[in-house]
C-alpha cells in the first residue's frame, strides 16, 4: 500500500503500564517493551505498520524521561520527529501539542493518533481502515476506529453506532461515548450489534481537532496554538495546561454536538493492559486441570520447568522457574522482583504498584 498524501502519523508513548509490574515500570514502560516475542518492541511495531502510510511523517510525543529510549528504537525518525513533554498533562495536551504543530507545518494535513502500546493483529486490515478515516477526515470529520468487539468487556469504553453517512459507505455517526460499562451491560451492547469498543484511535484535520477543543476549552485550544507559534515558550506554557484525556474535552462533546464518525473495524486489536489480556494474547488459556498442561512464556523457554499448569511465566531474572499443578497462575520474575498471582486477579496488581510507592518504595515502580 502506497503512501496516503499529507497523511501524519502521531504516536502518543506515554504511561507507566502499572498493571504489567514488574515487567512494566515507569523507567521502562510497557510501550518499550517487546510483550509478543516477535523482537520487537510494540513501540517499534507501531512504528512498522504506519510506516507504509506515511513514509517519514510521524510525531512522537512522549516523556523527557523516555525521550532517549525511544529515540534508540526509532532510529530511522530525526531528532524533530520526537518531541518530548515537560511533564505528563494526559493524553489531550499530548495529542493537541502535535495537531498545533502540524495545522501551523502543513495545512492539507490529516492526522492519526495511535497508541504506542496497541497490538494490531491484522495490519493489512488496519491499514484499509486507515485509508478509509483519513478520507472521512478530510471533510472536517473527527473520526475514530471503532474496533469489533469479540467478547462483553468491562475494561473499554464503547462507541455507540449511528446512521450510516449518506456521503462514506462504511462509516457511521457517533451518538454517543459510553464510559466501562458492567459485563451485565456489556452484553446487552454486544446483543444489538450497534456498539465497539472505543480503542482510542482517532483521524483528524489538526485545525478540526483544535476547533472542537476550542468550543469547551478555549484557553487550551489558544495556549497550544501559541506553543507551536513560538515552541522557545514550551516550558513556560505547557505546566498551564488542564491534564484531560482527548475523549473528555473533544471526543465526547463533538459526538454529542453530531460531529464524529466511526469506521467499524475489525484487524484484532488489544491494549495489553494486564496480564490476563497478555496470557490471551500470547494462547495462554490452556485447558484448566490437564496432564500435561503447560503455561505460555514470554521470554527464554528454557528458564522454564512446568508440571500439569496453565497461565503465564516471563522469566526476567536468569534464574529458573518452576511451575506445578497450578491453573492461569502469572508468575514474572525480575532481577529486584518478583510477581505471583493468577489471572483472574491480573487488576489488582495496580494496588501492589500503590502500596510500593505510598511505602517509599518508589525504586521499585
Amino acid at each position: 500500500m502506497s503512501a496516503i498524501d499529507n497523511f501524519w502519523a502521531v504516536i502518543p508513548a506515554g504511561g507507566a503500564g502499572t498493571r504489567l509490574w514488574p515487567l512494566s515500570r515507569s523507567s521502562s514502560p510497557k510501550f518499550l517493551r517487546d510483550l509478543t516475542g516477535g523482537g520487537r518492541s510494540l513501540l517499534e511495531q507501531t512504528y512498522d505498520r504506519l510506516a507504509p502510510l506515511v513514509e517519514d511523517r510521524f510525531l512522537v510525543v512522549t516523556g523527557l524521561a523516555h525521550r532517549e529510549a525511544v529515540c534508540a528504537q526509532l532510529t530511522e525518525l530525526g531528532p524533530d520527529s520526537i518531541l518530548a513533554e515537560p511533564s505528563a498533562r494526559d493524553s489531550m495536551a499530548a495529542i493537541g501539542l502535535a495537531a498545533a504543530l502540524l495545522e501551523k507545518a502543513d495545512p492539507e494535513a490529516v492526522m492519526g493518533s495511535f497508541a504506542a502500546d496497541h497490538v494490531i493483529v491484522d495490519p493489512a486490515e488496519f491499514a484499509r481502515c486507515v485509508v478509509k478515516a483519513v478520507d472521512v477526515a478530510r471533510d472536517g470529520w473527527l473520526v475514530t476506529l471503532g474496533i469489533e468487539p469479540t467478547f462483553a468487556s468491562s475494561a473499554f469504553g464503547y462507541v455507540h453506532l449511528g446512521d450510516e453517512l449518506e456521503d462514506h459507505p462504511g462509516a457511521f455517526a457517533v451518538r454517543e461515548f459510553v464510559e466501562k460499562p458492567t459485563v451485565e451491560v456489556a452484553d446487552a451492547y454486544l446483543a444489538t450489534g450497534r456498539y465497539r469498543w472505543n480503542a482510542g484511535m482517532f483521524v483528524v484535520r489538526p485545525s478540526v481537532l483544535l476547533d472542537l477543543l476550542a468550543a469547551s476549552h478555549p484557553a487550551f485550544a489558544a495556549a497550544l496554538r501559541d506553543i507551536a507559534a513560538d515552541t522557545s515558550r514550551l516550558e513556560e506554557i505547557w505546566p498551564s495546561l488542564p491534564k484531560i484525556a482527548l475523549d473528555h474535552a473533544v471526543a465526547e462533546p463533538a459526538a454529542d454536538a453530531g460531529k464524529v464518525v466511526t469506521v467499524p473495524s475489525s484487524f484484532g486489536w488489544d491494549d495489553i493492559g494486564d496480564f490476563d489480556s497478555l496470557g490471551t494474547l500470547l494462547g495462554a488459556a490452556g485447558a484448566a486441570g490437564a496432564a500435561g498442561a503447560a503455561p505460555s512464556v514470554l521470554g527464554d523457554k528454557e528458564l522454564v520447568r512446568a508440571i500439569d499448569s496453565t497461565g503465564l511465566v516471563v522469566p526476567g531474572s536468569g534464574r529458573m522457574v518452576a511451575v506445578i499443578g497450578l491453573d492461569d497462575i502469572v508468575v514474572v520474575d525480575t532481577p529486584d522482583a518478583l510477581l505471583v498471582t493468577t489471572r483472574a486477579r491480573a487488576q489488582d496488581v495496580k494496588a501492589i504498584v500503590n502500596a510500593l510507592k505510598d511505602s517509599g518504595r518508589a525504586d521499585l515502580t
